[in-house]
């Protein structure tokens, strides 16, 4: 159970929700990405061969690093609406 009350506590409660919510969009859109970006790569890997190796790949990299900004992102916002926000907490 929380310790604040009042307005602190209500607030408090507001930001965290608020913060679990768009960290759990943040996370499934970069999910999504990560997901669909692995498909094309191989996709584009499978039908073209060696020759569409590097363009796959780079596809594939491109999502992996979108879904991997986008989980530092979420946790980010997740951390900052339970206040534990800032470099030093």
């Amino acid at each position: 159970m929380s310790s604040k009350s009042g307005a602190t506590g209500a607030v408090t409660w507001v930001t965290s929700t608020a913060g679990n919510l768009v960290s759990g969009v943040t996370n499934t859109v970069g999910g999504v990405v990560g997901a669909a970006g692995r498909g094309v790569g191989e996709t584009v890997n499978g039908v073209t061969g060696k020759t569409g190796k590097p363009v796959g790949d780079g596809i594939k990299d491109v999502a992996e690093g979108v879904e991997g900004g986008a989980a530092r992102v979420a946790s980010g916002v997740k951390r900052a609406g339970e206040g534990e926000h800032g470099p030093l907490r």
